[in-house]
């Protein structure tokens, strides 16, 4: 199977597991040692970019409460089961350090507390999101479940991503491929 890096993954509606019931994941690396993706439309619920700020101490206290609202209560999103600790930010390519990896033509990843400070401090990317943890899967494991019919891969959208509400991003992510989830599901047609 070629790579499926910078591509989505969008979870069929029958998805059993629960840490991936109506996602959407960014494939961010993806070869012959497995694959690596985040997230992109699950938040969670009781956390926010000021509250990273302060648990990382990246910055003053009294400048992190002065930063506009729309920084501090920036989402965070769940970007999978896997190392829940730790941040990974998915990012416009505008932006780049030492430590970012591009994932496609227009975003990159980065996991270094610089992107963070970026974000809070400038200079930010221009379009930016925050996840904790990941999705992984071992050589093979990936392939064996798209196979299985458990996944619908769809091309990069940067507007998904960056500009689709939350909310909305699974729906948009099979509209990209022009189905709808009832045309997906196994219950049409049964009354």
């Amino acid at each position: 199977m070629n790579s499926l890096e910078g591509q989505f993954l969008i979870a069929m509606p029958d998805m059993q597991d629960e840490n991936f019931a109506q996602s959407v994941i960014l494939v961010v690396g993806h070869g012959s040692e497995g694959a690596m993706g985040l997230v992109v439309n699950q938040e969670l619920a009781d956390l926010r970019f000021a509250d990273i700020l302060d648990e990382l101490d990246l910055g003053d206290p009294d400048a992190v409460i002065r930063l506009p609202d729309s920084i501090r209560e920036r989402t965070v999103m769940r970007g999978g089961p896997v190392e829940k600790g730790r941040g990974f930010v998915l990012h416009t390519s505008d932006y780049v350090s030492g430590n970012s990896y591009r994932v496609g033509d227009d975003v990159c990843l980065t996991a270094t507390l610089d992107v963070l400070k970026a974000m809070a401090f400038g200079p930010a990317p221009k379009s930016s999101l925050l996840a904790l943890g990941c999705c992984g899967w071992s050589p093979g494991q990936l392939e064996d479940e798209i196979a299985r019919n458990g996944w619908l891969t769809a091309p990069f959208s940067r507007e998904l991503v960056f500009e689709t509400p939350v909310e909305q991003r699974y729906e948009a992510a099979l509209a990209s491929l022009h189905i709808t989830r009832a045309s997906l599901s196994s219950d049409v047609g049964h009354a």
